[in-house]
């Protein structure tokens, strides 16, 4: 397994959505007994982000109560545009918490790992090999057999460009494409980067 960046990387869950093909939250669902959120972040905090910001909307106070530490949430008052507003909800909480906290610009986060809660099978290790490409002009993503996937690595340069480029249910993906630096990190033999759309897709990746 790749060890985490020496240089803090935040982690940003975006937890928001209301699932409804799935017909409820995502985040609240349970695989193994574990709801969706509470994996998704310990699989955060394993790899190495620190902070990690969690992005709640529909259902938010159920998913709050949830979290180890209720104040890790980040609201996105307009969720239901898309995650687009997740997005740039939680990229505003990282750079608010960059100027306001007391600490030394080194312990500030370089970059910011996106990640989505309904990817259960992205573990530590495909966390860890991503985010061991961090710097604050870093552009990258996961790939699974050579298809980008999820998560994404934003460094710190680029946060304000990406919130002002995220609309609907596109998140960053427009502005990715414009990207010719965009590196992709193949994580196939690592795991699956398959979602989960539907109840039955928790019963596991094909």
């Amino acid at each position: 397994m790749t060890g985490p960046s020496p240089r803090p990387v935040a982690g940003l869950l975006l937890a928001a959505g209301a699932g409804r093909r799935f017909g409820g939250p995502k985040a609240l669902a349970q695989l193994d007994g574990e709801p969706l959120v509470l994996r998704a972040l310990r699989t955060l905090a394993a790899a190495g982000c620190d902070p990690v910001r969690v992005v709640v909307g529909a259902s938010a106070d159920q998913v709050r109560a949830l979290l180890p530490d209720p104040a890790q949430t980040v609201t996105a008052e307009d969720w239901a545009t898309g995650m687009g507003a997740s997005l740039r909800a939680g990229l505003a909480s990282l750079r608010r918490t960059e100027h306001t906290e007391h600490t030394e610009h080194t312990d500030q986060p370089v970059a910011a790992l996106v990640h989505l809660v309904d990817l259960p099978w992205v573990g530590p290790d495909i966390i860890a090999r991503v985010t061991a490409h961090a710097s604050a002009e870093t552009v990258a993503r996961a790939a699974y057999d050579g298809v980008p996937g999820h998560p994404v690595l934003l460094g710190r340069r680029w946060w304000g460009e990406v919130a002002g480029a995220a609309r609907g249910d596109r998140g960053a993906r427009d502005w990715l494409a414009t990207r010719a630096d965009l590196a992709l990190i193949e994580c196939g033999d690592l795991g699956s980067g398959r979602d989960v759309d539907r109840p039955g897709d928790l019963a596991g990746p094909a």
